[in-house]
């Protein structure tokens, strides 16, 4: 991948020295017209370098997304990744913890679900739940065992604590990356609507959705904090605009692409054969089906 693709591509990766806004839709649309990126050829390329990925087994790559809902997560994954052999490749999504989940520490049930060497995994939510979700709600930390009001100390915890957990995995050879898909709040209404007011969308909606997007200021007040504080070098997140689909899946399978090509995972040479192998190797060479 070129150069100045991957420079142009990093204007939506979040630098913490950096106090700026997010990368915006006009940003996103001229990044995408610019590059001339296609999302076809990107997920070609993915599902190749994911084999390759498979074939070396050598390193892991976790994807992980994060979004308020009707950003599009479940359409993204499937489209971006659709070239995926399902040998090399799964999702984890993650819902409401079981009662064996809450028993444990909170990194644990994700944590389970890491990647071996070798695979391609996303996670459809994450870890991350546990500092947005909570932040807005805290009388669900109760569950854990943690008695709510708490201060800005439990949360500069468990950004740390996350922190060290994808050094970990990053240290023993699973790349992390991290993206925020960020619906403005009048598309995410539009698209509610939509979803109640068409048959064929109608599984899809929620009245629930709608009640968690009356805390809509809160939410983006935990994202953006769990974000400058969690986006580092072996871990980082990439923030991309939401408003337009298509865009948005195009941008995300270029970044997944570059950073895949970043990684540079190769197919294995043959093994060394020894006497009886290289006899059975030459009586296959003989054969003319």
């Amino acid at each position: 991948m070129p150069e100045n693709t991957t420079a142009s591509l990093n204007a939506f990766r979040i630098d913490p020295a950096e106090t700026g806004t997010y990368p915006d839709q006009t940003l996103a649309e001229q990044t995408v017209n610019a590059l001339g990126l296609k999302l076809k050829p990107a997920r070609k390329r993915i599902g190749k370098l994911a084999e390759a990925l498979f074939a070396e087994r050598k390193k892991a790559l976790l994807v992980v997304f994060q979004a308020m809902d009707a950003a599009g997560k479940d359409s993204t994954i499937a489209s971006v990744f659709r070239r995926c052999d399902p040998a090399s490749f799964s999702v984890a999504s993650f819902k409401k913890p079981s009662a064996e989940e809450l028993r444990h520490d909170f990194l644990w049930r994700c944590h389970k679900h890491t990647p071996e060497r070798g695979q391609l995994r996303v996670f459809n939510r994450s870890h991350y739940e546990e500092t947005l979700v909570v932040r807005v709600h805290p009388q669900w930390l109760t569950s854990q065992g943690v008695q709510p009001p708490v201060n800005d100390h439990f949360w500069r915890t468990r950004y740390e604590s996350i922190n060290a957990f994808e050094k970990h995995l990053s240290d023993n050879g699973t790349r992390v990356i991290k993206f925020f898909l960020n619906v403005s709040r009048p598309e995410q209404l539009r698209r509610f609507i939509r979803r109640y007011s068409l048959p064929h969308k109608q599984w899809k909606f929620s009245i629930k959705d709608y009640a968690k997007s009356l805390y809509w200021d809160e939410y983006q007040a935990a994202y953006r904090d769990t974000i400058w504080h969690t986006s580092t070098p072996q871990a980082p997140w990439y923030v991309i605009p939401a408003d337009n689909k298509k865009t948005m899946r195009t941008l995300t399978a270029a970044i997944v692409q570059a950073e895949l090509e970043n990684m540079n995972p190769n197919y294995p040479e043959l093994p060394a054969y020894n006497e009886k192998e290289r006899e059975l190797l030459a009586a296959l060479l003989k054969e003319n089906p």
